[in-house]
Formats: C-alpha cells, structure tokens, sequence
C-alpha cells in the first residue's frame, strides 16, 4: 500500500456538494483505504479567466493502484461528474490532482509527481498540512515551511473536517 494525497477543487454546480460525491467516489476506489479529507476552503481562482471562487480541499488515502491506475480513476471520476476541459485554469464541476504518491517522484508525459504546483499553491498547502503537520516533500522540504501568513489568510474556512 502506498500513501497518497490528492487535491480536490470545484467551482460549478454546488461545489461543496461536488467535493462531497468526489469524497465518496474515492472512498469506492478498488484497493484504498484509510480515507481521510481536510476541512473545505474557499479559494479565488489562479489565471485571468473571469470566475466563481473555488472550493478546495486535499484527501490522504492508501492504494495499492498504480500512479498511471490511480491518475484513470481520478480522471473518470471527474468526468463522472461532468467535467470537462475547456479553457487552462477555467471553471470546473470537479478538478481531482494527485500531489503525492509515497515519496516517489514521476516524471511522464500524463503525469508529474509531486504535482508541479505544490510548493506554491495555499489551497494545497494549508490542506496538506491540516491532514499531516510533519509531512516532508520528496525533495526534503518540509510543507510548514513554505506555508506564509498571507497565504493562510487568503482561504476561507467554510467547512471543518470531521
């Protein structure tokens, strides 16, 4: 089994609701267990394409799924849900990143891990740390590091975990 974390975001259609069928989808996957999501945090979109403010959150589970198994699951589930890739950084029903995979690190032309954005992002990063205080990156960074004042205060908390 294989620890891993994935980055949960929606703007469309009820997107707390589309977080929650994501949470349950996940939870169905074949060879996962030990479930467990953060707190919903509502995010302003990145890019310049006008938009409504997303809903964000990261979930840890263990599979025994392949990276490239585990990126078709979260695909289809998105696409369950009625996604659909229109325009880069664009609104969606449901947007589903695989962050982390253990402590690999993939480099393939479908899949990038640790996902590109992680360092950078605070609707990532204060999720990540919520589920795992303590956690290190792959390349050795610890993720309370790169967690800034300005970046826990630009998230809202709209719904606790648990």
């Amino acid at each position: 089994m294989t620890g891993v974390y994935v980055a949960l975001g929606a703007n469309l259609d009820s997107p707390e609701r589309q977080l929650d069928s994501a949470c349950m989808a996940l939870q169905q996957l074949p060879r996962q267990n030990s479930f467990r999501v953060s707190s919903y945090y509502r995010s302003v979109p990145m890019g310049d394409v006008p938009q409504p403010d997303y809903v964000n959150a990261v979930a840890y589970f263990e599979t025994e799924l392949a990276p490239l198994e585990l990126l078709d699951a979260l695909q289809a589930i998105e696409l369950q849900q009625g996604r659909q890739r229109l325009v880069r950084w664009g609104p969606r029903t449901l947007d589903l990143d695989l962050l982390l995979y253990g402590d690999e690190q993939i480099q393939t032309p479908r899949l990038t891990v640790p996902h590109y954005g992680i360092k950078s992002r605070e609707f990532v990063l204060i999720p990540l740390e919520e589920l795992n205080p303590s956690l290190v990156l792959p390349c050795g960074t610890g993720i309370a590091t790169l967690i800034t004042d300005a970046m826990r205060q630009s998230l809202q908390l709209i719904h606790p975990s648990g």
